[in-house]
């Protein structure tokens, strides 16, 4: 029913499909491949870590250009940057090249924050009980993604005659494909005009004055912070876990299979998710995240196992997916349409601000502290996270309009 009412969340499903297909491959090679490349073991998580500062970087323009020229052509952009990402990324590999390949995972990372807005492109126009289930609907795709890709990747490796570069020329040809479908997204997509204030419609209210508006209304901060939380411990430990299988001998093909039962974790739960939010609210879907991370802290604790990787990192996904998509439901309650291309490039930079910080250190934490240290860590962010979800916010819209003035 809900198909055959908004038809562009087809086409915003089908496209998060192809860009996990890209993440997937990313995620079980390139810390490999880092580590590889670079000069020193220390960094050799620092192409994912660029991958996510490219995202940082790349959002409020990506912002921008939707506001200016719609959604659909802001995502094309995005997806033309996976294209070249991907090229750039073969090139780098076949010449065996660290700095090249950092230079990738930038431009890889303009495609990713472009795709982080489509579960926000999945709300525009959907009345509000369908909004739960719209951006589950749309981030449910990954499940195409975490089916297929790990096992195109393995193909893929070897197409070309230099190993592993293959896998990321298939990069620039998913990147393409996304591009051309999200041609099917509505023409008539409408442009969130420039905040303004009340007392004076026609007066806009600079970017900065609604930012910090915003961020002094305390739902959203909490949604802030949920989204935040999820998706940077989400990326820490993922990035660790195929340095930690390598490290206690677990083979490639072992680390590809626990990443595909990591992101199906990621996804599948989008099946129910959306129901849960639309009949109990963000808060205890948020709670449950929550408790999943834990799990899989706890998991990657009792031992070190193929079985232990897999089960924790599934546990790991299903966790990011209700923190995710409960933060997301939090912010969207707490912001006004017009003020929509401030707040939501507000979450997407704290999602990534936090990610680039974990994905800096990740390398650093591996070669210094180790795996443990990092799940010891994941619990201690989470009795923080649990502490703040407790904590009663009233999400009243109108007060960002009153800060701003």
């Amino acid at each position: 029913m809900i198909l055959r009412r908004y038809p562009q969340l087809a086409v915003l499903s089908l496209a998060q499909a192809l860009y996990w297909s890209c993440s997937i491959i990313g995620i079980a090679l390139t810390a490999l491949i880092g580590q590889r490349l670079s000069p020193w073991p220390v960094i050799a998580t620092f192409p994912l870590a660029l991958l996510v500062l490219g995202n940082l970087m790349s959002v409020g323009a990506l912002a921008r250009w939707m506001q200016q020229l719609g959604r659909k052509r802001g995502l094309q952009r995005g997806a033309a940057f996976g294209i070249v990402a991907g090229l750039l990324a073969a090139l780098a590999v076949h010449l065996q090249s660290f700095a090249l390949f950092c230079a990738a995972m930038v431009l890889l990372g303009v495609y990713q924050a472009s795709a982080g807005f489509y579960r926000f492109a999945a709300l525009d126009g959907v009345d509000a009980q369908y909004k739960g289930r719209a951006t589950a609907y749309v981030v449910a795709g990954g499940i195409a993604a975490a089916l297929f890709a790990p096992s195109i990747a393995m193909h893929a490796v070897h197409w070309l005659a230099t190993p592993m570069a293959g896998a990321y020329a298939f990069i620039a040809f998913l990147a393409l494909c996304a591009l051309l479908l999200l041609q099917w997204l509505p023409q008539s997509e409408s442009v969130a005009p420039a905040p303004t204030t009340p007392s004076a419609p026609s007066q806009p209210v600079a970017a900065s004055d609604m930012r910090r508006a915003l961020w002094a209304r305390p739902a959203i901060r909490q949604a802030l912070l949920v989204t935040a939380c999820g998706h940077g411990l989400m990326i820490l430990v993922m990035n660790a876990t195929p340095l930690a299988m390598h490290h206690h001998g677990h083979t490639l093909a072992m680390s590809t299979d626990v990443i595909q039962w990591h992101v199906l974790g990621m996804f599948a739960p989008s099946l129910i998710a959306g129901t849960l939010l639309d009949r109990f609210g963000a808060k205890p879907v948020a709670w449950a995240g929550a408790a999943l991370l834990a799990a899989s802290a706890a998991m990657a604790l009792s031992g070190l196992a193929a079985t232990q990787f897999l089960i924790s990192s599934l546990l790991l996904g299903a966790g990011w997916n209700l923190m995710l998509l409960a933060g997301t439901t939090m912010l969207t309650a707490a912001y006004e349409p017009n003020e929509r291309v401030v707040a939501q490039p507000m979450m997407e930079w704290s999602n990534n601000a936090v990610a680039a910080l974990m994905s800096f250190s990740c390398g650093a934490l591996m070669q210094t502290l180790g795996w443990q240290a990092i799940n010891w860590f994941a619990l201690v962010v989470l009795a923080f996270v649990a502490w703040w979800l407790a904590k009663p916010v009233n999400a009243t819209k109108n007060q960002t309009s009153q800060h701003a003035t």
